[in-house]
């Protein structure tokens, strides 16, 4: 499985370490991945993510997966995360 976020496309990074003397070697940054269980409250099912901290604390600003999902662009979100807002998009059509 790859080291990236779902939500927001939060990927590896890469760059240096720089010793006192100004050697560099290169190194990897790591997103901070969680795994969790997010609950959408239109289609009433909880679905697992691998999500960063960043994203998370971005869910819970917005109101919930579904208000995080209706806002954000397909281009940042992984296939599992697009298919789970187009569910979103036509269960609210639905209703309205």
């Amino acid at each position: 499985m790859s080291r990236r976020c779902e939500l927001t496309g939060k990927t590896v990074q890469s760059g240096n370490n720089v010793s006192h003397a100004h050697n560099k070697t290169r190194r990897r940054f790591l997103p901070n991945l969680c795994n969790v269980n997010l609950a959408s409250e239109s289609l009433g099912r909880n679905f697992r993510l691998k999500i960063s901290a960043h994203a998370l604390r971005s869910v819970e600003h917005r109101g919930g997966l579904d208000a995080y999902l209706i806002k954000a662009r397909k281009s940042d979100l992984s296939i599992k995360a697009r298919r789970i807002k187009t569910e979103i998009e036509k269960k609210t059509a639905a209703t309205a």
